[in-house]
């Protein structure tokens, strides 16, 4: 399974918000163990350090976004990406741009904390516990 991870369930991660950040810290955990092939918008690194540098620090930021570009794979979000988020019409244009970039690389799912935001993708969303479940599931 290929699965766009949201810059929300990242953030969870990178800054241990509560009570999100067990399932966020598997979710990343088996992006690392190769259970499944796990995305990031391009715009997400570049979010979780803007974000991440005024809540953690400059270095601490600057090491995640390092570990996290290590870790997943970066879908596009080149001028067709954010063309085409328009045409999704989402009410928040960041989610359209990370649901374009999905898209752009055939992903079969999306993961967020906000699955309201993407009631109009064409691809399957799940929250990081249902997510963890369907994993669940195809593994057994």
């Amino acid at each position: 399974m290929r699965a766009l991870i949201d810059t929300n369930v990242v953030l969870d991660y990178v800054l241990e918000r509560q009570p999100f950040h067990p399932d966020a810290e598997k979710i990343i955990l088996l992006v690392a163990a190769e259970d499944f092939v796990g995305y990031l918008s391009s715009i997400t690194p570049i979010n979780v350090y803007y974000i991440g540098r005024k809540l953690k620090g400059k270095d601490h930021s600057l090491k995640e976004v390092r570990r996290l570009i290590q870790l997943f794979e970066i879908a596009a979000a080149d001028k067709q990406v954010l063309q085409d988020a328009f045409d999704l019409e989402f009410a928040d244009y960041e989610d359209a741009v990370q649901c374009a970039s999905a898209i752009s690389e055939n992903l079969d799912a999306i993961v967020t904390r906000d699955t309201s935001d993407f009631e109009k993708s064409p691809i399957s969303v799940y929250s990081p516990a249902e997510f963890l479940e369907v994993l669940k599931a195809k593994n057994k």
